[in-house]
């Protein structure tokens, strides 16, 4: 998947200094998303520094 990095979702792990995805999902969703879905990620959130500025 190639937007991992601009996705809300995608958060950064001090302890292991690494990304990861903060969605809970299991090696059988992540087949279904890489088959079915093409690489797009149904749970892909655009990550966005203004959106909650907009939302006042």
């Amino acid at each position: 998947m190639d937007k991992c990095e601009d996705c809300w979702n995608y958060n950064y792990d001090e302890e292991n200094d690494e990304y990861y995805c903060a969605m809970d999902i299991d090696e059988d969703e992540w087949y279904r998303i890489h088959t079915h879905y093409k690489g797009n990620c149904p749970f892909f959130r655009q990550a966005d520094d203004y959106y909650t500025a907009r939302k006042q």
